[in-house]
């Protein structure tokens, strides 16, 4: 977790020494009366002058919120509060300066990426216009704060966001989950309409100050090519998985029909929304038990229980995550990564237990912050949040504006795919499970599935969010259609309805935290995907043959040269120039997650003959 900021002295300083100009009307750069249009030159000062920034205060905000996540007070709140809004502050201005750039001519390849890297670097930009940016803060807040307030109901009685989530994951009663489902997308939605529309409004009028045809077209230019080039592509990507999901989509409908009957779901057509387990239907791992074939799910071993028995401990735990990357030839964690990570919940305090992988010095400074407990869930997580730590590491050479993943979904892949390694074959290696005990092939159906039900049950979610945001942004979609849009495209993607009837007075799209919150999501989409590229391409290199879902490649030295390769370029060059230092094509693709899963596709469709596919 990288943070970036500046101090209200250095911003001081930042903008006194950093040239301003006047806001450009024109194609080319001209001279204002008196003043020199901005030359190259200038563009390369500006730059340096602000990588100089914000390296310096990005280790003190960093340090600020490490504190604010592990030491929870009214104090740290404030403290967190003013460094990022400090920072917020700063990202405006430079984002601002580097457009003034971006018709001079004359710039360095380098020069150029950075200024693009600042001017794309806001996800929800305020134009100049006086009190804009106080009201777009102010409304961001209101959402925001509404959201993490919201309650729906349950028996009538009130339950809070965290809790309704928990409680759709394990409620089987159709007429509970139809409650919760339709008093959280009234309660916390609903009211936010309004506000969302004028937040549209400001940010699309900030976004065209920078350059942009709209906040939309802003977020899609972070991927080395046109925004157009990248709506193009994520459709071409959907387009590889789309039959995977159709054939789960199928089977998961028809054992729902099994449990509920036609009157609550068909055996044809879209499957209810607050039946799949989960508030969004972005994941169905939790109605698991619901549609496993008997006996398919029973691997023979639990994670969890092996690692009690082998009396592994939370830190213990972390040391196997490290000992996956120092196989693979990657240097140990530092001393400071031990003495300063929190692996545990503090008994004493407050903290955010939310893991994540912090890097707080841009050097070596890494942590993760757990609350680990001894299980088969967490002993994943470490694997994954490791993989940011080391990524982190690995680019610290760069610049500044390079310290980030090639793009941003390749951050969370990286983790994504280190974590699917967690097969039998390195349980073995690493001495957790008995050779003997390794489950045989006909235990795979169960584990593919359980894995299908979140890993392909999320893309159609992951990718729609952002597709109706583009529509909203660009207005093709309008305020007085954004619930009839919203569940058109839900419909399209996933085939999936809303348990009743949504008319214009709804906005279901607020009841989702990444849309008030103004979050870009298709980076998770991309991250679902890069992992199993990420995760055949480190198999094919361990000259592994068996099934993909298989493979370890634990211990191989030529997996972790040509991963430590592509993790050091950061984001200093197009990525896919990084993808294929890694896997050897330019190319992202789904091919590798259909690959992966053949076999539970073979055996879905098997399951399936007869039955129609499709909504």
């Amino acid at each position: 977790m990288i943070r970036t900021g500046l101090s209200i002295a250095a911003l001081a300083c930042a903008l006194a020494t950093t040239p301003t100009l006047a806001k450009e009307k024109q194609d080319k750069p001209v001279a204002a009366q008196g003043v020199a249009a901005p030359t190259a030159a200038d563009a390369d000062a500006f730059v340096a002058a602000a990588e100089k920034r914000l390296f310096d205060f990005s280790i003190e905000s960093s340090q600020v919120n490490w504190v604010n996540a592990t030491y929870i007070t009214e104090d740290t709140d404030a403290m967190a509060a003013r460094v990022n809004a400090t920072g917020t502050e700063l990202s405006v201005k430079f984002a601002l300066e580097a457009a003034k750039y971006d018709k001079v001519a004359g710039l360095s390849p380098d020069t150029r990426r950075k200024l693009d890297l600042l001017r794309g670097g806001l996800t929800l930009p305020a134009p100049t216009t006086p009190g804009a940016a106080t009201e777009l803060s102010t409304i961001v807040t209101r959402m925001s704060s509404s959201y993490g307030k919201g309650k729906g109901t349950l028996g009538g009685k009130p339950i809070n966001g965290s809790d309704i989530e928990a409680a759709m994951g394990t409620e089987r009663d159709p007429a509970k989950l139809k409650e919760m489902w339709v008093s959280w997308h009234d309660n916390v939605g609903a009211p936010m309409r309004e506000d969302y529309a004028r937040m549209v409004e400001i940010g699309n009028k900030g976004a065209v100050e920078l350059g942009y045809k709209d906040v939309g077209s802003l977020w899609r230019s972070g991927y080395d090519m046109s925004p157009e080039e990248f709506a193009r592509l994520t459709d071409t990507l959907w387009k590889e998985v789309e039959p995977l999901y159709q054939s789960l989509h199928t089977y998961v409908r028809w054992k729902l029909n099994e449990k509920y009957g036609d009157a609550v779901q068909s055996k044809t057509g879209p499957i209810r929304a607050d039946l799949l387990g989960n508030m969004w239907a972005q994941e169905w791992g939790n109605i698991y038990d619901l549609v496993a074939p008997k006996g398919a799910g029973d691997l023979g071993y639990d994670t969890g229980e092996l690692l009690k028995a082998k009396g592994y401990d939370p830190v213990k735990m972390v040391k196997a995550g490290e000992g996956f990357y120092s196989s693979l030839g990657f240097a140990a964690l530092p001393e400071t990564f031990w003495a300063r990570s929190q692996i545990t919940k503090p008994a004493d305090r407050e903290v955010i237990c939310h893991a994540s992988a912090w890097d707080l010095d841009n050097r070596n400074d890494v942590r993760i912050k757990m609350c680990t407990k001894v299980n088969g869930d967490d002993f994943v997580t470490i694997h994954h949040e490791l993989g940011h730590n080391y990524y982190q590491r690995a680019y610290q050479a760069q610049p500044f504006l390079y310290l980030n993943g090639a793009n941003d979904g390749f951050h969370e892949a990286i983790g994504d795919f280190v974590a699917l390694s967690i097969t039998p074959d390195y349980l073995v290696q690493i001495g957790l499970l008995d050779k003997a005990k390794v489950p045989s092939a006909d235990k795979d159906t169960g584990l593919l599935l359980k894995q299908a039900m979140d890993k392909v049950a999320f893309l159609p979610f992951g990718l729609l969010i952002d597709k109706w945001r583009w529509g909203v942004f660009s207005g093709n979609i309008k305020p007085i259609g954004y619930e009839a849009s919203w569940n058109a495209l839900r419909l399209q993607y996933q085939g999936i309805v809303p348990p009743v009837d949504r008319d214009e007075t709804r906005f279901d799209p607020g009841a989702k935290y990444h849309v008030p919150a103004s979050v870009p999501y298709t980076r998770y989409f991309l991250a679902r995907l890069l992992q199993f590229q990420f995760y055949k391409a480190a198999c094919d290199q361990a000259g592994w043959k068996g099934p993909l879902h298989r493979c370890s490649f634990y211990g191989n030295k030529e997996v972790g040269a040509k991963l430590d390769a592509m993790l050091k370029m950061g984001q200093s060059r197009p990525w896919p120039e990084a993808l294929e230092a890694f896997t050897g094509s330019k190319d992202m693709s789904g091919a590798a997650m259909v690959e992966y899963f053949a076999p539970l596709k073979a055996w879905l469709d098997e399951q399936n003959k007869g039955k129609p596919t499709g909504w």
